[in-house]
């Protein structure tokens, strides 16, 4: 069932406040999906000068330095650049020509495990491919979420895990699919947490709209914890879920991964003990933040961060984690690298 059907089929069981909210909502998306417009069309042009300026200093080099150069940057790798940027803005040609290209297998499974590792590419993109009605791309699709490890994470971790890997696109079919393969998916990971995968499409989408509410500056009645109970009751084959499954607990401190590497280290004090940092950038403190004694949001001040596990399994456990889902972006370096400089100056 897709999104708009099953808000239409639950309308009529909604007050005017609930009903009124979810036009917000509906036109909070209709804002967002022309602001994914506008900024697609402006990375589009940032990436072709961007483009130039490398393609410029490259000939340039090549003047000075023929040999030097030509070891610096092979061939396959100006390949799988050119490749990359055409994926950033037509997804099937990008993907056609990796294929040609032979950077690319054409089996379906090693093409979800390319956009799953996402080095390089546009997380929007990544998901108007994903979200495509073809046989192929709905198997691409179900071979891109089997790619994450679900098993024994609660609904919102393993939503916030599947979400962090793409962006949702705008269609209301594309993210039918893709929501679909998820719950699967996930009650595929978890057997007994749910009655049905449609319990779970269900409440994964009750879970994206909470979420969108709490965020939305434009929405000021925020929707209670009860409300939220009532809306999704009798949705688990006729039975209520336990409350507790609908509870998520605040985290303590978060983290962004963009850019940033993990590694196992030793440290006398903090047994099985792995740390993130970023290799590019050193010096530069990372932009977390956490609650401090008083319950308030507070910004990391650390260059790294070292976390102690259990035992040393569940240390290389949330290694191999936090490495499958850290993502590069180059402007983070850039943006790093001229506050450095202006800093420097000053």
């Amino acid at each position: 069932m897709g999104t708009e059907a099953m808000l239409e089929k639950g309308s009529s069981d909604l007050s005017e406040a609930e009903e009124a909210e979810i036009e917000t909502i509906r036109q909070h998306r209709e804002e967002l999906l022309e602001d994914i417009k506008k900024l697609k069309e402006e990375i589009a042009q940032v990436f072709a000068e961007i483009e130039g300026f490398q393609n410029a200093e490259e000939r340039q080099e090549a003047d000075q330095n023929p040999g030097e150069r030509s070891s610096k940057l092979s061939q396959r790798d100006k390949l799988l650049s050119v490749g990359r940027k055409k994926f950033n803005m037509d997804p099937e040609k990008g993907i056609q020509y990796l294929i040609e290209q032979q950077l690319l297998s054409s089996d379906l499974q090693e093409i979800a495990k390319f956009l799953h590792k996402g080095e390089g590419l546009n997380k929007t993109a990544i998901g108007d491919y994903l979200g495509g009605r073809d046989s192929k791309n709905i198997q691409i699709l179900q071979a891109f979420v089997a790619c994450h490890q679900f098993a024994n994470l609660n609904l919102v971790q393993a939503l916030r895990q599947f979400l962090w890997s793409f962006r949702l696109p705008g269609e209301a079919q594309k993210i039918d699919r893709m929501m679909e393969a998820f719950a699967n998916w996930y009650c595929k990971c978890n057997p007994g947490v749910f009655q049905s995968t449609d319990t779970c499409y269900i409440l994964s989408f009750s879970i994206i709209m909470l979420n969108t509410s709490l965020h939305n500056p434009n929405v000021k009645d925020k929707p209670p914890f009860e409300r939220f109970v009532s809306i999704n009751r009798g949705i688990n084959d006729g039975a209520d879920l336990p409350e507790e499954l609908l509870k998520d607990k605040e985290p303590l401190g978060i983290i962004p991964l963009e850019n940033l590497s993990v590694r196992k280290v030793d440290d006398p004090k903090k047994p099985n003990c792995f740390e993130l940092f970023n290799p590019n950038c050193k010096g530069q403190k990372i932009k977390a933040c956490k609650t401090d004694g008083d319950g308030k949001v507070v910004e990391g001040k650390h260059q790294s961060y070292k976390i102690s596990a259990a035992t040393p399994a569940e240390r290389d456990e949330w290694i191999e984690a936090i490495r499958t889902s850290i993502t590069q972006n180059p402007f983070y370096d850039l943006v790093s690298a001229r506050k450095k400089k202006i800093a420097n100056k000053n």
